[in-house]
C-alpha cells in the first residue's frame, strides 16, 4: 500500500492536509485501514477545486482497486469499483452490450467521486449521474461493509454523501442496452435569441451544452444525438436558430468528434477522450444551478458583471438536468441550468468575485456545485437544501464518532 503526503488537487490550487494519502490495493486493505484509522476520508481522482475531500487523517485514495466489473445477469444494472474512471469502464460496459444512460465532460473522474459530489452529465431529460445508482457498498467506522440499496429509506441521502457516511468501495448503478451517437456544432446564436429560447436549444438533441464568454453571442452549441437502435445514423437540423451547423472537427485526441460522425456513446457523450489530458490544469472552476425557468434571467444578471468575469473566464459552459429527489442533490425539486466557469488560475481573484457572482444569482435560487469554489456559507447552504436536516441525521446515525468529518462538511453543512 503506497503512502505520500502534501498532494494536491488536479489544478494544484488546493493542498490536502491530510497527515497521510494512502492507496490500497484490494478492499480488504481498505476494510483494515478504515478500522485502524481515526479520521479517514474518500479520495477520487482530485478534480475537486475546494476541500471537499480533505481530512486532517488519512486520505484513501481507490484508483488502485480493481474495478472488477459485474454486469447483472438481468443487464439492467453493473457493479464495479468506486475508483474506477468512467472512460475506462465505459468501453468495457460497451463490449458486453450495455451502456450509462450519460457521462461528465470529462471521463477521468471516478465514479464514486462524481456520484459523490453530485457531478452530472448534461441533458433536460436525464438525470446526473446520482440518479442512477442503484446501490453502495459503504465501509463504515469499524471497517465492516453495508450496503444501501435503491428502496431503502436512507438511499436519498446517501446517493450524494460527500464522503460523510463511510468509505464507498463498490458502486452498482443502471444500464440499458449499448446505443452510438453523433456530435453536432451550430452557432454563433445571438445572446438575446439563445436566452429568448434556452429551453428549445437545450432540447434539441439527447444531450446539449452551450459555451460563452458573456458577450454578445453564445459562440458555440454542442448537440449530442443518440441514433435509434437499427438505424445507419440520425437526421439533424441544418440550424439551431438560424446558427448554422458547422464542420466541426473529427476525434483529434484532444476533443471526441464533433463532426456528425456517429460513434459509441462512450466517445460521444464526454467532451474529451480518456487519452487526453483535459486543458493543461491552468484554471479554477465554479458550477451554479438555477432551475431551467429561470435561464433567461439568470443568465441575462450574470452578463451584467461581464466586465468583471471576462478577465478571469477562460469559458462557461451551460448545460441541463433532469429534476431528482436527492437529498443534497443540486437538481432537487426540479429541472436545472447548469452554469459552469473554468476560470484562469486566478482563484484569488475568482475568490473575491464570487460572492457578487452568488448574490446575482440568489433570487434564482443558485445552488454550488459541491466540488467547485464558491463562497456560500452554512447558513446559506442551508436555506437551499429542504432536506439538509434529514442528511445531517443520517451522518450522526452512521458515523456516530464522526470518523469521516471533514472541515468542509462542518463549515458548509454543519455536520
Amino acid at each position: 500500500m503506497r503512502s505520500t503526503t502534501s498532494e494536491l488537487n488536479w489544478s494544484g490550487t488546493v493542498t490536502y492536509t491530510a497527515e497521510r494519502v494512502l492507496r490500497p490495493t484490494s478492499l480488504d486493505g481498505v476494510a483494515e485501514v478504515v478500522a485502524a484509522a481515526p479520521r479517514i476520508h474518500g479520495l477520487g481522482t482530485r478534480h475537486s477545486f475546494n476541500d471537499v475531500a480533505d481530512t486532517p487523517g488519512v486520505l484513501l485514495d481507490l484508483t488502485a482497486v480493481p474495478t472488477d466489473l459485474v454486469v447483472a445477469d438481468d443487464r439492467h444494472t453493473a457493479t464495479m469499483g468506486a475508483g474506477t474512471r468512467y472512460g475506462l469502464v465505459a468501453p468495457e460496459l460497451d463490449a458486453a452490450g450495455v451502456a450509462l444512460h450519460n457521462e461528465g465532460s470529462l471521463p477521468h473522474i471516478s465514479l464514486g467521486g462524481a456520484v459523490a459530489t453530485g457531478t452530472h452529465g448534461s441533458g433536460t431529460a436525464l438525470g446526473s449521474l446520482s440518479t442512477a445508482v442503484a446501490a453502495l457498498e459503504v465501509v463504515g467506522p469499524d471497517g465492516t461493509t453495508s450496503t444501501v440499496r435503491r428502496g431503502d429509506p436512507d438511499m436519498s441521502g446517501a446517493a450524494i454523501h460527500l464522503g460523510l457516511l463511510g468509505i464507498v468501495t463498490r458502486v452498482t448503478v443502471d444500464v440499458q442496452p449499448t446505443y452510438r451517437m453523433r456530435q453536432d456544432t451550430y452557432g454563433p446564436i445571438a445572446w438575446d435569441a439563445f436566452t429568448a429560447a434556452a429551453a428549445e436549444v437545450f432540447a434539441a438533441g439527447y444531450s446539449v451544452c452551450a459555451y460563452t464568454v458573456f458577450g454578445d453571442t453564445v459562440s458555440e452549441v454542442l448537440v449530442k444525438s443518440r441514433v435509434p437502435d437499427g438505424a445507419a445514423d440520425v437526421t439533424v437540423p441544418a440550424d439551431l436558430l438560424g446558427a448554422p451547423r458547422l464542420p466541426g472537427s473529427p476525434g483529434d485526441g484532444h476533443h471526441t468528434a464533433r463532426d456528425g460522425s456517429v460513434g459509441p456513446w462512450w466517445d460521444r457523450l464526454p467532451h474529451f477522450p480518456i487519452e487526453a489530458v483535459p486543458s493543461v490544469g491552468s484554471e479554477v472552476q465554479s458550477e451554479h444551478f438555477v432551475p431551467l425557468r429561470h435561464a433567461a434571467a439568470a443568465l441575462d444578471a450574470l452578463r451584467g458583471l461581464a466586465d468583471r468575469i471576462q478577465p478571469h473566464l477562460h469559458v462557461s459552459e451551460l448545460r441541463t438536468m433532469a429534476a431528482d429527489d436527492l437529498w443534497l442533490s443540486p437538481t432537487q425539486g426540479e429541472d436545472v441550468l447548469c452554469i459552469a466557469f473554468t476560470w484562469k488560475k486566478h482563484p484569488v481573484e475568482v475568490a473575491a468575485l464570487l460572492p457578487d457572482l452568488e448574490a446575482r444569482l440568489a433570487p434564482f435560487g443558485g445552488r454550488p456545485h459541491w466540488g467547485k469554489m464558491s463562497s456560500l456559507d452554512g447558513a446559506a447552504v442551508a436555506a437551499l437544501y429542504p432536506r439538509l436536516a434529514d442528511f445531517r441525521e443520517l451522518v450522526a446515525r452512521r458515523d456516530p464518532e464522526r470518523k469521516f468529518a471533514s472541515a468542509f462538511g462542518e463549515r458548509v453543512l454543519g455536520s
